[in-house]
């Protein structure tokens, strides 16, 4: 057998830039590159071996280790889960950085290779710089606080496990049921440890998806169940875009005549002048898709885990004869919520679906109805989305600009707070790709890594980040990188001095205004400081205005895409509105007790909105 002495860093990197993946009919590389932010865990081993193979597997510095695995994160799920990176930082503070990320990964079934490094294996300088110690168990390092946020982990002791594990660990970032973050803790000596590794350990892979096919009984009850309806409605998630679904789902639709409504994650599985589409689903959704939700006799749940933001906390569905089919490639979201399950690909679910339903149709009545209730939502969408001329604009109105200057070819990206739940309801997409908005983990601060990470997976498409002032303010270092890379974004930071959806929300609950918009909270006689983002993000390298209104919104974003860096637009906007039309209950638990007297009055509808709960 022949072999190849490596160091265990060496192996890996090697390793990695020699997986491709086939993508539409043409083999590319599996992994992009590596963002890595090097320090004494990882700067001598595996930033040795990174060196050496920069060609072949470019490394990409970063300003912070959780928005770069963001990044990483987002170029994954831009690519349809069949491209990603890899993420390697220090040991202590550098790895526990990205613990968030992987949770946000995790909770999104998206994949990452996380590579932290780690403390001495041999433990002969212990306690070393930035260890944490555990006085009962020397085994445990801050790294182990990646176990419950990845879906794969291990800790590479000696250089040739990487022999197992590494394939295992992709093996895993590409399962379409078990898809997640794979983290491989480092031990900073392990990497320098070499070893005779077999050159065939080396030969280039191509790998190719699995599409696990449904079970031939489950597809039978579907059908049957299917068959049955008169007032079907399809609820589109994210897994329709991971199985290359789209345009599938579409015929589906138009075929059989059936109303689609789309989750946060399933958001442009349809474009929004498809005739079937009926826009967005559950606590952020429109009133058409909710409205048929409640009056549906079957729901057609196509890659979605169906969590608390679908549902409306488990009281949309308020029939108590309805169905639930829920096609999933994952046995666990399958069965949810009591559906019949029918586990499998999504693509070929629907293919099969179709061919036992040749000549089913729901009733004309039905058809009659989403096609009214998705008109009164257009007129809906134009009213709240139109300039009004407002001294303070609001969200909506900020969006029906973006929206309108976004053509054919822009990305919407966002994350936490309240314009993700504007931005579900009111965006209008050209196409599968135009919107991309992190919310299963409803991180603040992925915004603008994320559209550095949406960028470098899709160079042709004009990326739109729409940013509130708390997430910029948390996370905004990646305007830096993405100047530095020359990966152009357009940021639109929207400033209503505070976090403007959890002061409604807590207001909403009985509370009064307290530690959210910046008036609210402590701080000097004068007052928080008025930021100028502005001038802030010229600081870092982009080109950046402030605007007063939406007409001049409208004019800079002209500007901002003829421009050839990185563009930030900054705006004053009204924290107090959201839109009112559409939308369904959240539970969010009120107090049973308390001495303000709005509070008692949430509570009382708390309980009896509780009541609609199904089990």
């Amino acid at each position: 057998m022949s072999t190849v002495r490596l160091t265990m860093a060496q192996a890996l990197v090697k390793y990695l830039a020699v997986q491709r993946i086939e993508c539409e009919g043409r083999e590319v590389a599996l992994f992009e590159g590596v963002f890595g932010i090097f320090g004494h865990g990882n700067v001598a081993g595996l930033g040795e071996a990174l060196y050496h193979a920069r060609e072949a597997l470019p490394t990409y510095r970063a300003h912070n280790e959780q928005t770069m695995a963001h990044a990483a994160i987002a170029f994954a799920k831009a690519n349809g889960r069949r491209r990603m990176m890899a993420a390697t930082s220090s040991i202590g503070p550098g790895a526990t950085n990205m613990v968030t990320a992987a949770a946000l990964a995790h909770a999104n079934r998206l994949p990452i290779l996380l590579l932290p490094g780690d403390t001495f294996a041999s433990r002969d300088p212990d306690p070393v710089l930035q260890q944490v110690e555990h006085f009962g168990d020397p085994t445990i390092t801050v790294n182990d606080c990646f176990r419950p946020v990845s879906r794969y982990f291990d800790r590479i002791t000696r250089p040739e496990q990487l022999l197992t594990s590494l394939p295992q660990a992709i093996a895993t970032l590409l399962d379409p049921e078990h898809c997640g973050p794979a983290t491989l803790a480092l031990p900073q000596d392990v990497q320098t440890f070499a070893y005779d590794y077999p050159e065939s350990f080396f030969a280039p892979r191509v790998h190719r998806i699995r599409r696990p096919q449904p079970d031939p009984r489950e597809l039978e009850a579907a059908i049957a169940a299917l068959a049955r309806a008169e007032r079907p409605l399809i609820i589109a998630g994210g897994g329709v875009h991971y199985a290359g679904a789209c345009e599938r789902l579409g015929e589906f639709a138009r075929t059989h005549g059936v109303p689609v409504a789309e989750t946060q994650a399933g958001k442009g599985a349809l474009p929004d002048i498809h005739p079937c589409a009926v826009g967005a689903i559950g606590v952020t959704g429109s009133e058409a898709a909710n409205l048929l939700a409640r009056e549906a006799d079957l729901i057609l749940a196509v890659g979605t885990r169906l969590q608390d933001f679908t549902t409306g906390s488990r009281a949309l569905f308020e029939r108590d004869d309805l169905t639930l089919v829920a096609l999933n490639v994952g046995r666990f979201d399958s069965q949810k919520h009591h559906a019949l399950p029918l586990t499998g690909d999504a693509f070929d679910g629907l293919v099969a679906l179709g061919s036992g339903l040749v000549d089913w149709r729901p009733s004309d009545a039905w058809r009659g109805r989403a096609d009214n209730l998705k008109r009164e939502w257009a007129e809906v969408v134009a009213r709240v989305t139109a300039d009004e001329g407002a001294e303070l604009p609001t969200d909506a109105q900020v969006i029906g600009a973006v929206n309108r200057q976004a053509g054919n070819d822009g990305t919407v990206v966002c994350a936490a707070g309240g314009l993700p739940g504007e931005l579900h309801k009111l965006w209008r997409c050209a196409d599968p790709g135009s919107y991309h908005v992190e919310y299963g983990y409803s991180c603040m601060g992925y915004e603008i890594a994320g559209g550095l990470g949406v960028k470098m997976a899709h160079p042709d498409r004009e990326v739109f980040v729409m940013v509130g002032d708390g997430s910029y303010l948390m996370h905004n270092s990646e305007l830096a990188t993405s100047v530095m890379l020359g990966q152009k974004l357009v940021v639109v930071v929207l400033d209503n001095r505070g976090f403007g959806c959890i002061n409604r929300l807590q207001r909403g609950t009985g509370g009064a205004g307290f530690n959210n918009l910046l008036d609210d909270c402590l701080t000097i006689e004068g007052g928080a400081p008025k930021t100028d983002f502005a001038a802030h993000a010229r600081a870092l390298g982009c080109e950046a205005e402030n605007v007063r209104d939406i007409q001049a919104l409208e004019g800079a974003l002209v500007r901002a895409r003829q421009a050839e860096t990185t563009y930030i637009i900054a705006l004053d906007t009204d924290p107090l509105p959201s839109t009112s039309e559409g939308g369904a209950w959240w539970e969010v638990a009120v107090p049973e007790v308390s001495a303000r007297e709005p509070v008692h009055e949430a509570y009382a509808s708390y309980r009896e909105a509780k009541r609609r709960q199904h089990r």
